[in-house]
C-alpha cells in the first residue's frame, strides 16, 4: 500500500488520481500511524515551507516519517515535500526542515535575465531535466525529458551524491530531484508532468 500523506498542504487528489491510473491502491491519510505502516509512503507538497513543516510537526507526522526512512522503506518527495527534506528554508525567514538531506532552500534571485528578458519568479511551467545519477524513479526516463514546475524557492544540496538531476532557470542550477537510498524527491510536479511524470510514480510504485 502506498501512503498519501495529508496534512492539509499537498495536491492529494491529483496525486492519488495519477497513482490509481497506473493500476497501484493508494491511500490518502491524516492518520501518522498509518505512515508508521505503510510499505511506501508520498510526502506532497504546496504553499510555503513555514506552513507545510509547521502542519506536518502538528499532525504528528515527523517521528513516523523519520522511523520510514530510518527502516528502508521507500519515501517520495514532491514539491515542497522535497524541500521539507532538507536542513533549512530561508522562505518567510530560516526554519528547519527534517535534515535527511544536507543543504538549504533558497529564493530565485530577482532580475534574472535570459535572452534579454527578465525571467519570472515563480518559475512556472515545463522546464527540461538533466539526469546526472541513476535514481530509480528515472527508470527508462530520458535525460532532456521535460517536466512541470512551480517554485519560488530551489534547493541546494550540500553533497552532490545526493542529487539525482538537475535544472537550470536563468543564472541558477539546482536540485530538481534527489535520490539518497530510499528517499526520493522531485521539485517538480510528476502529477503535472504528463507521461514522464506517470513513469516517476511508475517506478516508485515497482520499488
Amino acid at each position: 500500500m502506498i501512503t498519501i500523506i495529508d496534512y492539509e498542504m499537498g495536491n492529494l487528489r491529483s496525486v492519488a488520481k495519477a497513482f490509481e491510473t497506473l493500476g497501484f491502491d493508494v491511500c490518502v491519510s491524516n492518520d501518522p500511524i498509518a505512515v508508521a505502516t505503510s510499505d511506501k509512503v508520498v510526502l506532497p507538497g504546496v504553499g510555503a515551507f513555514r506552513d507545510c513543516i509547521h502542519n506536518l510537526r502538528a499532525g504528528g507526522f515527523v517521528e513516523p516519517i523519520l522511523k520510514h526512512v530510518a527502516a528502508g522503506k521507500p519515501l517520495l518527495g514532491i514539491c515542497v515535500g522535497m524541500q521539507m527534506m532538507f536542513d533549512e528554508s530561508e522562505e518567510f525567514g530560516v526554519h528547519q526542515g527534517l535534515g535527511l538531506i544536507p543543504g538549504r532552500v533558497k529564493r530565485f534571485p530577482a532580475g534574472m535575465v535570459e535572452g534579454g528578458e527578465r525571467l519570472k519568479v515563480p518559475h512556472m511551467g515545463w522546464n527540461s531535466i538533466q539526469i546526472v545519477r541513476p535514481a530509480p524513479i528515472f527508470n527508462d526516463v530520458a535525460d532532456q525529458s521535460f517536466v512541470y514546475f512551480v517554485h519560488s524557492y530551489y534547493c541546494a544540496a550540500d553533497q552532490a551524491e545526493h542529487v539525482a538531476a538537475l535544472c537550470r532557470y536563468g543564472d541558477i542550477t539546482f536540485s530538481a530531484a534527489i535520490w539518497r537510498d530510499n528517499l526520493m524527491a522531485t521539485q517538480f510536479h510528476p502529477e503535472k508532468s504528463q507521461s514522464v511524470g506517470l513513469a516517476v510514480f511508475r517506478n516508485f510504485a515497482a520499488l
